[in-house]
């Protein structure tokens, strides 16, 4: 008999499947046949602009997390929390400007600005799974004898993990939705074939543009989802 989990699966995926293809059934064919190159090339850039920023923001995002977690940080780790959460307050229109006003036009201000708006959910899950860790585990850590880093390194990570990988999935989402704003500051991405498409008029440009950008959102979800729980079920850590 199929477990609740598998049910919520197939669920998941017959409902992206229906989404790739609405989207996919809606361009016309002479439309890929003329942007094939184009859309290539910017899917690859749009993945590079992703790439680097969510690989920034989860070296910046997961030890800001465990830190604040500490005992010592209790009563200014929410203070710090709202620093983090100014990627995600201010209008991503506007920290694509800031980036730009200071690092110029191109990929440097894009990544930026990608990294700033990826950086809270990260953060905050680490810290939130960190803080969730069942106390009996930490009490059974110290009875045999781990220091703070073992403890941290082999129960607290480990049991935490779950909930960082949903913090990086909801950092994801919000990466890829953005990325093509980067447009507006000079760097390609999915975008130059969106805004060039409302500009002109072209709905089949525009639509291939937002259809790919959707798609890879889901692709890329569905891999760390994958892969995720692959890792936790390995490591003997419910998903």
């Amino acid at each position: 008999m199929p477990t609740r989990r598998t049910v919520r699966f197939a669920g998941s995926l017959i409902f992206v499947v229906l989404i790739v293809v609405f989207l996919t059934r809606a361009i016309e064919p002479d439309t890929y046949r003329q942007y094939s190159d184009d859309l290539a090339y910017y899917a690859i850039r749009h993945l590079i602009l992703v790439g680097y920023s969510m690989v920034l923001a989860i070296l910046v995002g997961v030890p800001m997390g465990v830190l604040l977690s500490r005992p010592s940080m209790a009563r200014q780790a929410e203070a710090f929390m709202q620093i983090f959460n100014i990627g995600n307050t201010v209008p991503s229109l506007a920290v694509l400007a800031i980036a730009l006003g200071i690092f110029g036009i191109g990929d440097v201000p894009a990544i930026v600005a990608l990294f700033f708006a990826s950086l809270l959910p990260i953060t905050r899950n680490a810290y939130v799974g960190i803080k969730g860790v069942a106390p009996a585990l930490l009490e059974a850590a110290r009875g045999l004898g781990m220091t703070n880093t073992q403890s941290l390194l082999r129960v607290e990570l480990p049991n935490s993990m779950p909930i960082v990988v949903g913090g990086i999935r909801t950092a994801l989402a919000i990466n890829v939705g953005t990325a093509p704003l980067a447009y507006l500051i000079g760097a390609d991405s999915l975008g130059t074939l969106i805004f060039p498409g409302i500009n002109l008029n072209n709905n089949q440009m525009l639509l291939l543009g937002a259809a790919a950008t959707a798609i890879l959102a889901l692709l890329l979800d569905a891999i760390v989802s994958t892969l995720s729980r692959v890792w936790l079920t390995r490591k003997g850590v419910a998903a």
